[in-house]
């Protein structure tokens, strides 16, 4: 069983170098990503104390010799026997606080290696490429090894309009439904059913410290459309994805799309802003957008003990959550590791299934 108040600091490391001082000096952390990448951290110091070789106390941090503009910097945290590296970027912001009869702090901001796409703007045209092949490209522009793995149409012309190379990314993800991540030296750019990742259990009350759970109608529909104009045809387009796009990813239980039908029928969605030239981009718009919707009808906000193996991708089974949402099929969308000096290690994280149980709600 989960000991719930197991004290679990972080463990820092600046350009490869085991870091105490930041160890001894913390009072908050934060690390983040979502689907769309870019992971970001927040580290929060105390701001005075010993100085190396030095007798007397002084301001800490704002020299550079410890914390510095692209500096790289690496957290692990965890229980000793189960330890993982949670961040891994390089420092892009410092800030200062300081008030009258106050301790001085300094935050250090930084991100993963994703970074250096939100800092490249260019306007470029692609032709006779998939999104992955565009994913390809960008890593490759930046050195990075790639791992596009995302099935989807092929596009006679992409153009990047005065975008960064992330922002172009992100939108050519969501039109497929695709995942944006950097691990272990490569560029991710995935599908869901492509994403590999930790697959865990947590139990209300155990490891699972709290859970806020939702079955919401509010924005599924029974079908998608998406239209738009193939100009060497010379005719309009429509295509259109149904309720059973979602059913690869259910196992059992009942989808949104059942459930709204069954409450208030039919109930289709167009989508006209995509601008298709082919049938072929407007089916894959179509059924991104269906599986989009469906995937988020049950959506989950908790809080564990500290779960250094969750990250984004993670698939869930929930127990003692009620019988409407508890069991298997949920995958996190969003995580977010903070430590502070009260609570300790704390994993933050949403979560998204499509189906409800039987019988339930």
């Amino acid at each position: 069983m989960t000991e719930l108040f197991a004290a679990t600091a972080p463990v820092f490391k600046v350009s490869g170098t085991v870091s105490s001082e930041l160890a001894r000096d913390v009072t908050s952390l934060r690390i983040e990503e979502a689907t769309d990448g870019l992971k970001t951290l927040d580290l929060r110091l105390l701001a005075e104390g010993p100085r190396p070789n030095e007798r007397e106390e002084g301001e800490l941090y704002l020299d550079g010799r410890t914390i510095d503009f692209g500096k790289p910097i690496e957290v692990s945290i965890g229980p000793s026997d189960a330890a993982r590296i949670v961040f891994s970027g390089a420092v892009s912001a410092i800030e200062a606080d300081y008030a009258a009869g106050g301790v001085p702090m300094v935050t250090a901001f930084a991100e993963d290696a994703l970074m250096t796409l939100r800092m490249t703007r260019r306007m470029k045209t692609y032709e006779n490429v998939t999104d992955a092949d565009i994913a390809q490209a960008i890593a490759s522009e930046h050195g990075f090894q790639a791992n596009a793995n995302a099935d989807g149409p092929t596009y006679k012309v992409v153009q990047q309009w005065n975008q960064s190379d992330l922002a172009f990314l992100r939108e050519r993800a969501r039109l497929i439904q695709a995942e944006l991540w950097f691990a272990d030296s490569t560029l991710n750019f995935a599908t869901r059913g492509n994403r590999t990742a930790t697959t865990l259990s947590l139990v209300l009350g155990d490891d699972l410290l709290e859970a806020h759970l939702r079955a919401d109608l509010a924005h599924q529909r029974t079908t998608v459309k998406v239209s738009g104009y193939d100009a060497s045809q010379r005719e309009g387009i429509t295509e259109e994805a149904g309720a059973d796009t979602i059913q690869a990813e259910v196992s059992g239980g009942r989808t949104g799309s059942a459930v709204l039908q069954q409450a208030f029928g039919a109930r289709v969605s167009f989508r006209v802003r995509g601008d298709p030239v082919v049938s072929a981009e407007a089916q894959a718009w179509a059924k991104a957008e269906m599986l989009r919707r469906s995937r988020g009808f049950v959506t989950v906000s908790g809080m564990t003990n500290g779960t250094a193996d969750m990250v984004v991708g993670s698939k869930l089974s929930l127990d003692r959550v009620g019988a409407p949402f508890s069991g298997d099929g949920y995958y996190v969308t969003r995580v977010c590791h903070t430590y502070d000096l009260v609570d300790g290690f704390r994993t933050h994280f949403d979560a998204e299934r499509p189906t409800v149980n039987e019988g339930g709600a």
